[in-house]
């Protein structure tokens, strides 16, 4: 560690449900400095306090003008966020302190779908066609910019909340009153709540993803891609599984996914911090999905796993000034991570089968589990993860034959409105993936 010692220096962490979680952070930044997070009034918060002030300090933001000096009284070397939802409120509070990170109007670009998806298309990047909804009433406008299938999204979201797919103009119209009731604006916020995109269609790549994802670290020097992670296979209709590193993608498209993440930061003015970008991979070559302005959920874990570097800590630095020559993040073997995503359908887990074999099976480096027995799932198209599997293999062959054999040993037993089913990893995964069960039952 360079400059000025842990007790002479603040780091300020503006924290809430993220890509780090409170662990994470207090093992990537706790020899650093005197941690201080600064936390909204959500249930995540609530839940997590006893750990979070076991870490650092604890201070209450109020949500209006008062927090700038607030932070100006806190004076810290340093801030920062891993959560999505806090990136507009980590710049204004960066920029009320003379701090880098994201400007005020980068952060928004980053958090503003409809505003994102333009500036791309005004700069030459990816001309995307997309509408944006302010109520149901002008779906038939979206409908005829857009064209179907079609994608309907918040524009501001993570995680597929409230995400969906539709086919038809029954479909959509049936859905839309839902999703305009499920999704609210922030306090101050004008303009739409919703965006239509037309549906990239990925190029068939199983047992692989159709899709990827680039980590940069962006400084007024330059971008700098820290890693292309292959991804396993969507469920439907846009929930992620997992990931691995290196990608088996060929070197001219990396070069060409790479080419384009570059582009895209640029247009969107993006000169500081992590940024995690998702691309389409389709027959005529990578489409941009979304440039989101921090770290990928669950990639610090592969970044440690995979090749000893801790990415939370890495923001850190970067936005103390501690800059060095960054990290080379591919590794000489496959590595992996799986999760197992709820049922759609409403459920209570009622138990875990097979946990023990799992973990000592060849190329399994660990299992652990995020939900507890008699815990509700809520359904729905929220990526809601179970549980995460990690492990290697030699080869990207070696990966998926160590993954199949995983999700044929671990199984869970789920408790629905009219009964209590056994389910396997695997066959709970290829339910989401094909829209029935290997044995025609319906999606879970």
């Amino acid at each position: 560690m360079t400059g000025r010692g842990r007790n002479d220096r603040t780091l300020a962490v503006v924290y809430d449900q993220g890509a780090a979680s409170a662990g994470e952070i207090g093992v990537g930044l706790g020899d650093l400095g005197r941690l201080v997070f600064l936390v909204p009034d959500t249930v995540h918060v609530a839940k997590l306090r006893p750990v979070l002030e076991e870490l650092g300090q604890v201070v209450p933001l109020s949500g209006d003008d008062a927090d700038r000096e607030l932070v100006r009284d806190i004076a810290p070397s340093a801030l920062l966020t891993y959560s999505e939802p806090m990136l507009r409120k980590t710049a204004d509070l960066a920029a009320a302190v003379g701090l880098p990170f994201h400007s005020v109007e980068t952060a928004r670009i980053l958090t503003d779908k409809v505003r994102q998806r333009r500036l791309l298309r005004e700069a030459g990047v990816d001309n995307v066609r997309t509408h944006p909804l302010s109520h149901p009433a002008q779906w038939p406008q979206a409908r005829q910019a857009v064209g179907l299938p079609a994608v309907i999204k918040p524009v501001r979201g993570a995680a597929s909340r409230n995400t969906h797919a539709v086919t038809d103009d029954a479909e959509a119209e049936a859905l839309l009153p839902e999703i305009f009731a499920a999704v609210h604006r922030e306090p101050g916020e004008t303009g739409p709540l919703l965006i239509v995109e037309e549906m990239l269609q990925g190029r068939p790549s199983l047992p692989y993803g159709d899709y990827a994802s680039v980590e940069s670290l962006c400084s007024p020097d330059g971008v700098t891609h820290l890693a292309l992670s292959g991804k396993l296979p969507l469920l439907m209709p846009f929930r992620e599984s997992g990931r691995f590193w290196p990608t088996h993608l060929a070197a001219d498209e990396q070069h060409a996914i790479l080419d384009l993440v570059s582009r895209a930061l640029k247009a969107l003015d993006v000169r500081y911090g992590l940024t995690h970008t998702e691309l389409k991979l389709t027959r005529n070559g990578p489409r941009i999905i979304e440039v989101n302005g921090r770290l990928g959920g669950h990639v610090n874990g592969l970044a440690r796993t995979a090749c000893g570097t801790d990415l939370v800590r890495l923001a850190a630095l970067h936005a103390l000034g501690e800059t060095s020559e960054p990290p080379v993040l591919r590794p000489d073997l496959v590595h992996f991570q799986h999760h197992g995503l709820a049922p759609t359908e409403p459920c209570v887990l009622e138990a875990v089968h097979g946990a023990k074999e799992l973990r000592q099976l060849p190329g399994i480096g660990g299992y652990r589990t995020f939900t507890r027995i008699g815990e509700q799932l809520p359904g729905g198209v929220l990526t809601h993860e179970m549980d995460v599997i990690w492990g290697t293999g030699d080869s990207h062959d070696a990966m998926t034959h160590t993954l199949e054999r995983a999700l044929r040993t671990l199984s869970y037993d789920f408790r629905f409105a009219s009964e209590v089913r056994r389910v396997s990893a695997a066959t709970l995964r290829d339910s989401g993936l094909t829209g029935t069960s290997p044995t025609g039952d319906p999606v879970l």
